[in-house]
């Protein structure tokens, strides 16, 4: 290999995230220098994604684009997609070595072992993962939201999922690993720290101690320093009592909370297999809200299931809007080999899945501003993050309620927590001015 540089793209979840930067982290550890995708480098690893086939095609084409910056790199591709159809991309004459959801701490001897003349296909059978594997703390994260992944795997199972066959069974991760990473991204100058996973509520009931993801989140919240936890996502069955009470009382753990619905139809529901009704789903989240008005809950949402009827649909909006999110990722179903779903009669057609999409798109808009709308006049904590690209002398940030604030600010305030007045309010992002 002519140069020990690598260059590492990725698509999908947090979780990908996490992987990605730790990827990075493993190969800084023997001796490469990162540089970024879009310039010439010794290797290159496409850490890919599957929820969607739009999410395999982006994987082939950042393929593509890192053989035309440099036709001799070694292309290593890891991931979901790698995981589910590596026959696919060992097709690909680009293609030099194929990494599943697995083995990715070996990630670097298998792309200086592999070369044009010889693929390697090293993508182990997912279903025989025992154990979660750890890889190196994350390189590359800035210092001031870190992500930390505590689980792999998922045991749900819902029709129209490939997930738990890209990432096998529930793992999760030692509490002491998680508490010492948590304390390390600390001692580097962190402010906030968001617990990741594939199904991160199930953290806990495979380990032999058995614990939760309440206990784990009760000791982090003890550790010294930390201004900020959050959840990445959790599904609705996965809120326990315990976390809520968590929630509640603690001034560290932020009141943003994101619960897949996928769809507000009973009906589809059901067929989607995702084991809870629209009158369940409304029950947690009024709790919730009786006891924290300001909550911010953000969803996921899907168009066009196979057999979603007008009724269905028009049933679902009117479910959403009374579920007041505070913002909304929308996608359009996508067929995935090997998944019930992909099989079922009455498929909807792709028209019909743009004007739904579209629809739902337009509905969580509205909903992100009638939120946001609540903050209006009040002051905020918000966590300085970089400087705003869309206007010069600005800033933005987070706040613990997940709003994106804009503040005017010459002086470098990456990673500290300012006192923001709202004084504007949108879909996109707040105005305000430092107090």
């Amino acid at each position: 290999m002519k140069s020990k540089t690598v260059a590492v793209a990725t698509l999908g979840c947090k979780v990908n995230q996490y992987e990605a930067a730790a990827i990075v982290s493993l190969f800084r550890s023997k001796g490469y220098s990162e540089v970024d995708f879009t310039e010439p480098a010794g290797v290159y690893v496409i850490n890919t994604c599957t929820v969607t086939h739009l999410s395999d095609r982006k994987s082939r084409q950042l393929i593509r684009r890192a053989v035309r910056t440099n036709p001799e790199a070694v292309i290593a591709v890891t991931g979901c997609y790698a995981q589910t159809s590596p026959g696919e991309l060992m097709s690909l004459p680009e293609v030099d070595l194929v990494v599943g959801t697995s083995d990715r701490d070996k990630i670097v001897d298998l792309v200086e072992a592999s070369s044009k003349a010889e693929k390697i296909n090293a993508v182990a059978d997912i279903e025989k993962a025992c154990f979660y594997e750890e890889l190196p703390a994350p390189a590359g994260q800035g210092r001031v939201r870190a992500y930390l992944k505590i689980q792999e795997g998922c045991r749900n199972f819902c029709s129209y999922c490939i997930i738990p066959y890209a990432r096998g069974p529930l793992r999760s991760r030692q509490p002491e690993a998680v508490l010492n990473e948590a304390e390390s991204l600390l001692a580097a100058g962190f402010k906030e720290i968001v617990l990741t996973g594939i199904q991160t509520g199930a953290y806990g009931v495979d380990l032999p101690a058995k614990t939760s993801l309440a206990a784990i989140v009760e000791k982090l919240l003890r550790i010294s320093g930390l201004s900020r936890l959050r959840l990445s996502s959790i599904e609705p069955n996965d809120l326990s009592p315990e976390l809520i009470e968590l929630i509640l009382h603690s001034k560290i753990f932020c009141p943003h909370l994101h619960i897949p619905l996928q769809s507000g139809s009973d009906r589809v529901l059901k067929l989607m297999r995702r084991r809870y009704t629209t009158e369940g789903y409304a029950k947690i989240l009024n709790n919730l809200r009786e006891k924290m008005p300001n909550l911010a809950v953000t969803t996921d949402i899907m168009a066009g299931f196979p057999g979603e009827t007008e009724e269905d649909f028009e049933q679902a909006l009117g479910f959403i809007k009374d579920m007041a999110f505070s913002g909304m990722h929308v996608f359009k179903y996508s067929p995935r080999r090997g998944t019930p779903a992909a099989g079922f009669p009455q498929q909807v057609d792709a028209r019909v899945k743009e004007q739904r999409s579209r629809r739902l798109i337009a509905l969580g808009e509205q909903l992100t501003e009638n939120y946001a709308s609540k903050f209006a006049g009040l002051t905020l904590p918000v966590l300085a993050e970089q400087p705003f690209s869309g206007r010069g002398g600005c800033w933005e940030g987070l706040t613990p309620n997940y709003l994106r604030v804009v503040f005017a600010c010459l002086e470098n305030l990456s990673g500290e927590i300012i006192d923001i007045k709202i004084e504007k309010t949108g879909i996109q992002y707040q105005t305000g001015i430092i107090i």
